[in-house]
């Protein structure tokens, strides 16, 4: 019998209830307790979206998702182990039990399509290390998959399907964006800037779009500079130009969560009103048939390169 391969889907976590926000901070922050109004607004948002997130179903969904088609396609079967950056099960926790059930080899991927140092590299660091401590298991790392052909269909239907609901498509602007970084990572040879123009490039080519741009969103509160311009900012400067619809793609986000149910659906929404634009954001990956089928492909492709 063909020993499994280990399914190692790690994400970002969220709390499951308002009790668990302040940990969850806390680990965001590094092990420093954030202050009692930043705990509030962060408490807030959740309320606002109706008190939790809905992320940990949907990660879960995706990750059991990813590998039901892996064990279904033929290939080697895969075993799935589940590792959050900020929650439980951590990284950690899901490459330590890989290497208690006696798994030799692992594929892991980030659900984050678009590779930065910072961010899927925080990942991959963590489970490598954690791997290297313990003498295994042996784990081959999906960088990225925005290029991925089945995540650009997705996408590029999102999109189409969002146009569809403006009164002059042609005329609507389509705004790009994902998680903003700090300002430093264009010190370096990231590649993140890069990933996210060449997927929001593509999917603007197949629908002919004359107006796209790209953008930030949900950029961290410290005292550093984030990359920009923030898709808040981006709006009033539509108004100024004259346009009166606007297209929100969060291209580099793949659920529903507080970046996208309350950054967009609530705050940039708030702000499109009170300009009197008319905002209407991509529907999310979350669970989708097609975008799992993408990961699935990306995850065999890994595991069979040499």
């Amino acid at each position: 019998m063909t020993e499994p391969l280990g399914l190692l889907v790690m994400a970002y976590g969220t709390p499951s209830s308002l009790e668990e926000v302040l940990p969850y901070y806390t680990d965001i922050r590094r092990g420093r307790a954030p202050s009692p109004e930043q705990l509030a607004d962060l408490t807030g948002r959740y309320q606002a979206i109706g008190g939790v997130s809905p992320l940990t179903e949907i990660t879960r969904a995706q990750a059991e998702g990813i590998a039901k088609i892996l064990n279904q396609d033929g290939g080697r079967p895969v075993r799935l182990y589940q590792g959050m950056k900020h929650t439980h099960p951590f990284i950690y926790e899901a490459v330590e039990q890989m290497y208690q059930d006696g798994i030799q080899d692992a594929v892991a991927i980030v659900l984050a399509p678009h590779f930065s140092h910072m961010s899927v590299g925080g990942y991959q660091r963590v489970a490598r290390e954690t791997a290297a401590k313990l003498g295994g298991p042996n784990i081959r790392y999906v960088n990225e998959w925005h290029l991925e052909p089945a995540f650009l269909d997705a996408l590029t239907e999102r999109v189409q399907a969002a146009l569809d609901q403006c009164s002059d498509p042609a005329g609507a602007m389509v705004v790009f964006s994902a998680h903003s970084l700090p300002e430093r990572i264009l010190e370096t040879d990231d590649p993140y800037v890069k990933q996210l123009h060449e997927s929001g490039e593509i999917v603007a080519e197949r629908l002919h779009l004359t107006n796209y741009m790209f953008a930030w969103q949900s950029a961290g509160r410290t005292g550093e500079p984030w990359l920009g311009p923030d898709i808040l900012d981006v709006l009033h400067d539509l108004k100024q130009r004259g346009f009166k619809e606007v297209v929100s793609c969060s291209q580099g986000f793949v659920a529903d969560h507080l970046e996208v149910l309350y950054d967009i659906d609530i705050e940039a929404q708030q702000v499109a009103k009170t300009l009197n634009l008319h905002l209407v954001r991509t529907k999310q990956m979350n669970d989708d048939a097609q975008f799992l089928q993408a990961l699935a492909n990306t995850v065999r492709t890994c595991a069979q390169e040499d």
